[in-house]
């Protein structure tokens, strides 16, 4: 972990704390950590702040996905109110360990959209969680539909050019796709967000580390003034 001032907290932000180490690692070509996807998740749920989109925690999907008991599963989704969302974004890892914390080597996105009774799961690297997002598919599904939804893989996301990426394509993903609803984009039923996120996220992928940062250093000059 190196010293101890690597590890300082520079800023809370609803339930997320931002470390220093965390600036590090966006600031670098490194894989994005768990604190950095739930704080921008949580950052989504703020400016598009709605009951009908539920951004899920990492922490909360990876549970859902590996909870090993169906009891405790269920009484653990009962007060997250999936049903009454419109519109749910989960991230995906690929780690299986429950012991391990922040563990994993890929993250993807599942959407759940209710008006069409599917789940979509967007990867940049060429479908390599589709083992790992049907596995949360099969666990969440019949807690937000009657069991009858459908999984599709869409094959035409984005792909990221590099092995570190993934997590900055699944915010950018998750913050095109909150972007469509909350604009009305619900409208277009057919054609969903496929088309703004194969046309937007490539570019919003190449600057969403520094507009994170920049959005980082804003909160915290806020909250010092």
């Amino acid at each position: 972990m190196g010293s101890s001032s690597d590890d300082d907290k520079i800023l809370s932000y609803n339930d997320v704390v931002l470390r220093r180490s965390d600036l590090d690692i966006l600031n670098g070509p490194n894989f994005l950590n768990d604190r950095v996807i739930e704080f921008y998740l949580s950052y989504l749920s703020t400016v598009h702040a709605s009951p009908a989109i539920s951004l899920i925690p990492p922490s909360i999907a990876f549970w859902i996905s590996n909870c090993p008991d169906a009891e405790s599963l269920k009484d653990f989704i009962k007060p997250l109110g999936l049903r009454d969302s419109d519109l749910l974004i989960f991230p995906v890892n690929d780690n299986t360990n429950v012991e391990l914390a922040e563990g994993g080597l890929h993250w993807t996105l599942l959407v759940y959209y209710k008006e069409a009774n599917s789940f979509f799961h967007h990867d940049s690297l060429m479908g390599l969680n589709k083992w790992s997002a049907k596995q949360l598919f099969e666990a969440v599904s019949p807690f937000v539909s009657d069991g009858d939804a459908i999984y599709r893989e869409c094959s035409d996301t984005p792909q990221q050019r590099n092995g570190y990426d993934c997590g900055v394509y699944l915010l950018a993903i998750a913050q095109v796709i909150c972007q469509w609803f909350s604009s009305g984009g619900v409208q277009n039923r057919d054609e969903l967000w496929f088309t703004d996120v194969k046309e937007t996220v490539p570019d919003l992928a190449n600057r969403l580390r520094e507009e994170i940062l920049g959005l980082i250093r804003r909160l915290i000059s806020e909250k010092s003034e």
